[in-house]
Parts: structure tokens; C-alpha cells; sequence
């Protein structure tokens, strides 16, 4: 019988894919009837808010309400996969019937109201926030625009001090404490951009900050943030243990937390960019883009823009693997996230903060999803754009507003974009710049299947053409990532499979070279892995030798962890001890036995 042979490419230069015929797109009815709750501490959760002592600036804001007791709430909401909601890219989605509140949950609101709109107008007015931050500035993106047709702005928070919006809410949450408060000091738990603009906003005030990070954290972040004069304290392997510590901590010494997003003041300081782009630009704007992880940038832009220029829709952009936000939006409540994606590590929240859900929900027009290869693409844009290298958080922003703008056609219009940090880790950039292209849909990855017979390859490769081959791999069952769109194979009866969008082809199977004979009772799951000294010799200590490791690649993904294949044999009888010993394990996983690259190129 003869054998078949599975080609993998990877081809540059597709044509410009098809775009949507315009449409209109109506703003919400943002109407101001709001008044929202009372934010609460919350237990568990990536992010989960915990509230401490703070002065305040609004009569009606009780400082009681920021000194509860830390409650189980994030242990009580519903727990939903990221799967659950997903659109095409692009898409203006997560805006349901069950968004915005009910009259009786409006009512509530009202009783338990924190700060109404124009509290939030007036203090963002008077934002302290320039005694550290820079009025970024609002650039115009030529290249980009004139691929999109519109006019599309960049507003660039990544030029800021700590290269990065964080700073603003810091400052103007911690320039309002006591001069008590400010000498009994500041906690904070973050592995990222939020430790540097406490760090900064302390320095500035004369304060003692204590920043907590997970051991996970790469050197070069908890240098900076040293280097500005904070104490680092390097605690748990998860954003989840380090905030645990700093809360106790705080409590014990009667330091203030400070936040990331779930703050009334946090969202006031984030709030004063969106003033900026109104008194920026003042002629028509159709829209402005906003990164969303735990909602503090898109609260408080969205809690000025929507007050002085309500026709102006503002926009959240969550990765496709992070959409907290979208869902609590469509579900019309905050959710959790069973996993959350970490490649945008700067926005992968499980749990969005209540009062930035509260706003967000009244006020925001929808929210679009990306994928990872489109955040790389968004982010080689930048570089050829401003010669900038943002971060992935920081990308996002972008990455929504050109597919929106490609989604829906959109054309001779002014949008925004915000640029909101440039905190890159380098040894992120080869993956970046391995999906880059693929996510300009210039490149796609294709397995196609020949014949084992003489001038089989030949046919193959005149049938790619002019395409440029960037990488090939030809063997019986080869597996590799490439990138290429050929419809030709089809016409030709080469049975031709896409795989650019499967993030384990390009991840993992394309290091396989020439395929692997079947593996009985094989297991085939993805492990993140955090990155630390003996993280492995724990995953080895849960299996091995109980079970043979039949498969293992590793992939290294910056601080958040490494992506890494695992194939255990497992007999059917004993897959439940498998299930207890990867939960026990505490790293997150998932079964890839269905994947149809995996099906197609490994068995």
C-alpha cells in the first residue's frame, strides 16, 4: 500500500485579506443614572483588590468602606472558561441584555454609592497625578493610518517615567493619605508595572514602600523597582501568594495598600489620560482604544470621555485568553476566570475590580478580542511606526483598533489608541517575532499531505510559486511551524490542512521533526511552569517514575512561566491518580488529546 508524506510550510507574502463592507455602528446609551458600589476586599483572584485605609476626597466615600475584613467574595463568583465567549476579531462584542443593571440593582447602587460621575469629572479635573507623570503625547501613526484609511493617534503612555500609565493612579490614590498614613508607609503586590509607580509616587512623597513579588519575578524588574528606592520582598511563586503576604503584612504594620485598578482614586488618577486626548484632539473622534485587564484605565477614561464627549465610544481591547471583562460584561456580573492566558502578562486578570465593573458596565460600548499572533503583530507595527518596542499590554490597545478598523471597514474616521507601557522583556521578543508576520496574516502555516511517489516534492513546491518558503520540513509524518497559504494544493488534490491559528503547532510540534510512531495510553496535556529553580523536579517528583514520559518540549514565555508538552502514558485505569497528582501539582494545565495538529502530525 503506498505511504503518504506530510508537508509543513511556512509562506510569506498572501494577498490582503477581504474586508467587511462599513456598517454603522451606534455608541451605547451611556446615560448617567450611576452610582456604584461600595468596592470590598476580596480573597483569591489573580488581581483581586484588597482595600486598605485611604484617604478620600468625596463626602460620600466612606473610609469604612476600605477597612472591611477580607471576605471570600472572588470564592463566590461564578467560575466561567475563556472559551465560553469568544468572536471573531475585531467584533465590537460582550454587551448583552444582562449588562447593564436591573432598576433593583440600580437602586442599590444608589444606597451603597461610593462616587457619582461628576465626583469622578471633578476629581479627575483636579488630579495631583502631574507631580510625577507627563501629559503623554498624542501622535499621529502615518504608516498605519494610511494602511487602515483612517487617522488613527497613538497615545503614548509608554513614554512615561516608568515607561508605563501605572504611575498616574499610584500617586494620586497615595498623595491623598494622611501625612500618618504616609509615615506608617505603603504595601503593595505586583510583578510588574504597578510596583514601579508606587515605588516612583513614594519616592516622590517622601514615603516608605514595601513592594511585594512572586520568586517568579525575572531580576531585571525587581532591580528597577530597588533602584527606585523601594523595599523588594520576593514572596509565593504566584501573583495570588504575594498578594496574600502584602496583605498580611500591611495589616501587621498598619501600612496602607495600595491597588492596582479597584480604587476610586487609582481610577481618578488613570482617568486624567482620557482628559488629555479630549483637550488633545478636538475635532470628531470615533472612537478610543483602551487596554483591560482589571478595568482601572478603561473606568476612568470612560467615567471622563462619556460625561464631555458622549458620542465618543471608548473601546476595551482584552487578549482573546484574558477576557475577564468581556464576560463579566456579558454575564451582566463579575466573573472568575478558571485560567487566564499570560502572554499580555500586564493585563491577565482572573477577576475584574467591582467598582471598575460598576462604571464599565454603564459606560463602555463593547469590548474587542485578539489573539497573541495579532498583539505581535501590533507590536512590530509599533517598531516600524515609532521605532518603540511595547510591551504586550501594551500592543493591545493597537491590535483592537486595527481589527476593528478591518472588522467593520472603517474608513475616514479619527481613532485613538493607547500605547500603555513599554516594560518589554527581551527574551520575549524571538516569540514576537516568530508570529508576527502570522498575525499580519502575511504568513500562515499549512499542512498539506503527498503522495509517496517520484516528483511528488517537485509538484509541491512548483505549486507554492512565488511564495517565499521562511521554513520546510518534508519527512513521513513531519511536523514543524511554518507559514503559508496555498489554496493551490487543494485544486492539485493535495489534501492541505491550516494551522495558523493552533497555538501547539507553532508552540511545539514543529520542533518534532519527522513524526514519532503511536504511543500507547498516551496523555497529551500543556503545563505552565513557573519560572524557578526546581519547578521541574516538582513536575518530575508528581509522575515520574510512576508513569513514563513519553513526550516533553519546553518553551520559555518570559516571567509569567514556560510553556511546556508534556506526553505521559497512562493506563485508562489509573487516569483519575493522573487528574489528583496535576491538580495537587498547583500548576495550570490542560488536555491536548483532540488537537487537531496533534491528531494530524503525532499519531
Amino acid at each position: 500500500m503506498p505511504m503518504a508524506s506530510l508537508a509543513l510550510a511556512r509562506l510569506s507574502h498572501l494577498p490582503p485579506a477581504r474586508q467587511r463592507a462599513p456598517e454603522s455602528i451606534a455608541p451605547r446609551d451611556t446615560s448617567f443614572r450611576l452610582h456604584c458600589q461600595s468596592p470590598k476586599p476580596l480573597a483569591g483572584g489573580r488581581t483581586g483588590p484588597l482595600l486598605a485605609p485611604a484617604a478620600v476626597s468625596s463626602s460620600s466615600f466612606s473610609p469604612a468602606a476600605l477597612t472591611a475584613a477580607p471576605t471570600s467574595t472572588s470564592l463566590m463568583l461564578k467560575r466561567v472558561s475563556v472559551d465560553s465567549l469568544q468572536y471573531e476579531s475585531g467584533y465590537l462584542g460582550g454587551i448583552s441584555e444582562k449588562t447593564k443593571p436591573s432598576p433593583a440593582d440600580a437602586a442599590d447602587e444608589v444606597q451603597n454609592g461610593v462616587l457619582n460621575p461628576m465626583e469622578y469629572l471633578t476629581n479627575i479635573l483636579s488630579s495631583r497625578v502631574y507631580d510625577v507623570a507627563i501629559e503623554s503625547p498624542l501622535q499621529l501613526a502615518p504608516k498605519l493610518s494610511a494602511r487602515l484609511g483612517v487617522d488613527l493617534w497613538l497615545k503614548r503612555e509608554d513614554l512615561q517615567p516608568v515607561f508605563s500609565f501605572k504611575l498616574r493612579g499610584a500617586y494620586n490614590m497615595m498623595a491623598k493619605l494622611t501625612k500618618e498614613q504616609l509615615d506608617r508607609g505603603v504595601i503593595c503586590s505586583s510583578a510588574g508595572n504597578h510596583a514601579q509607580g508606587v515605588a516612583l509616587a513614594a519616592q516622590r512623597l517622601g514615603c516608605d514602600a514595601v513592594i511585594v513579588m512572586p520568586v517568579t519575578t525575572p531580576e531585571i524588574k525587581w532591580r528597577s523597582v530597588e533602584r527606585l528606592g523601594a523595599t523588594v520582598v520576593l514572596k509565593g511563586d504566584s501573583y495570588d501568594e504575594a498578594q496574600s503576604y502584602a496583605k498580611q503584612r500591611g495589616e501587621q504594620e498598619g501600612r496602607t495598600f495600595v491597588p492596582p485598578f479597584d480604587h476610586p482614586d487609582v481610577i481618578t488618577g488613570q482617568g486624567t489620560i482620557g482628559m488629555e486626548i479630549i483637550r488633545q484632539l478636538s475635532g470628531p473622534l470615533h472612537a478610543i482604544f483602551v487596554p483591560v485587564g482589571g478595568g482601572g484605565l478603561i473606568a476612568g477614561i470612560a467615567a471622563y470621555v462619556k460625561r464631555v464627549r458622549p458620542e465618543v465610544k471608548v473601546i476595551g481591547v482584552e487578549p482573546s485568553d484574558a477576557n475577564a471583562m468581556a464576560l463579566s460584561l456579558y454575564h451582566g456580573q463579575r466573573i472568575m476566570l478558571e485560567q487566564v492566558g499570560g502572554f499580555a502578562d500586564g493585563v491577565a486578570v482572573k477577576v475584574v475590580g467591582e467598582e471598575t465593573f460598576c462604571l464599565c458596565r454603564e459606560l463602555v460600548d463593547g469590548v474587542v478580542l485578539v489573539s497573541r499572533d495579532a498583539i505581535c503583530a501590533s507590536i512590530k507595527d509599533m517598531f516600524e511606526e515609532k521605532r518603540s518596542i511595547l510591551e504586550p499590554a501594551g500592543a493591545l490597545a493597537l491590535a483592537g483598533a486595527e481589527a476593528y478598523c478591518r472588522y467593520y471597514g472603517l474608513k475616514d474616521e479619527t481613532i485613538v489608541a493607547i500605547t500603555s507601557g513599554a516594560n518589554m522583556n527581551f527574551d520575549r521578543l524571538r516569540l514576537v517575532t516568530e508570529l508576527a508576520d502570522v498575525g499580519r496574516k502575511r504568513e500562515a502555516v499549512l499542512a498539506t499531505i503527498l503522495p509517496e511517489e517520484r516528483g511528488s516534492f517537485k509538484k509541491f513546491c512548483k505549486l507554492v510559486g512565488p511564495m517565499n518558503i521562511t521554513e520546510f520540513n518534508v519527512g513521513v509524518h513531519t511536523d514543524s511551524e511554518l507559514a503559508a497559504m496555498v489554496h493551490q494544493m487543494e485544486h492539485a488534490q493535495l489534501k492541505t490542512f491550516n494551522l495558523t491559528n493552533d497555538d501547539l503547532a507553532k508552540d511545539h510540534l514543529r520542533y518534532f521533526m519527522g513524526g514519532r510512531s503511536n504511543v500507547e495510553d498516551e496523555l497529551l496535556c500543556r503545563f505552565v511552569f513557573p519560572e524557578r529553580p526546581g519547578a521541574l523536579m516538582k513536575f518530575l517528583d508528581s509522575f515520574s517514575p510512576r508513569w513514563n514520559i513519553s513526550l516533553f518540549h519546553y518553551r520559555a514565555q518570559g516571567e509569567t512561566g514556560a510553556n511546556v508538552l508534556v506526553g505521559i502514558q497512562v493506563p485508562k485505569e489509573e487516569t483519575e491518580e493522573f487528574k489528583n497528582r496535576a491538580q495537587n501539582l498547583g500548576y495550570e494545565y490542560a488536555y491536548e488529546m483532540n488537537n487537531a495538529a496533534y491528531r494530524l502530525l503525532m499519531q
